[in-house]
């Protein structure tokens, strides 16, 4: 998935772009995030001047986690919106604004891949739940609260008010 400058510039129509792009290798380290199948990317990219090219569109993937309350399967399906603006510039030229969002290339072909990537990464959710109002599971004794509850004492006490917690009895 990739875009030329010079035939970005010569052409004024946008380049439609859409491909599958491979991401389980991302989250391989992840041992609670799976990628059943490809991320699909579908973008657009317009030539709007002074060799620079807008690319933006969305990225969907489905992922399947495990809840982080109560482990079971959660599928999700992500919807990430997409949008970068690269500029060439020769080797030579000096960069007059690093703050600004603009990516700078020097190279008249530049590859999407790695900014796809990049952006799911990025959107990756750091936890997911079954449902809101999951009571996940015992610490103690690991029982499913959802299902049931436990014998369990979950009082939580803190070790430097051990002493006073009969007091009052």
């Amino acid at each position: 998935m990739h875009f030329q400058f010079r035939k970005m510039a010569a052409g004024s129509e946008p380049l439609q772009l859409r491909q599958q792009v491979d991401v389980s290798r991302l989250v391989q380290g992840l041992g609670d995030i799976k990628v059943p199948q490809p991320l699909l990317a579908e973008l657009k990219a317009t030539y709007v001047g002074q060799d620079t090219v807008d690319v933006q569109g969305k990225l969907s993937i489905e992922l399947d986690m495990a809840c982080s309350r109560c482990l079971k399967p959660v599928h999700q399906h992500l919807n990430i919106p997409f949008h970068e603006q690269f500029k060439l510039v020769k080797a030579s030229e000096e960069i007059q604004d690093e703050d600004d969002d603009i990516i700078y290339v020097n190279e008249e072909d530049v590859d999407l891949v790695p900014y796809v990537e990049e952006s799911f990464v990025l959107h990756i959710p750091l936890t997911a739940v079954c449902k809101e109002d999951c009571k996940g599971l015992c610490p103690n004794c690991g029982t499913d609260l959802n299902e049931g509850t436990c014998s369990c004492d979950t009082e939580v006490v803190d070790p430097r008010l051990a002493a006073l917690k009969d007091f009052f009895k």
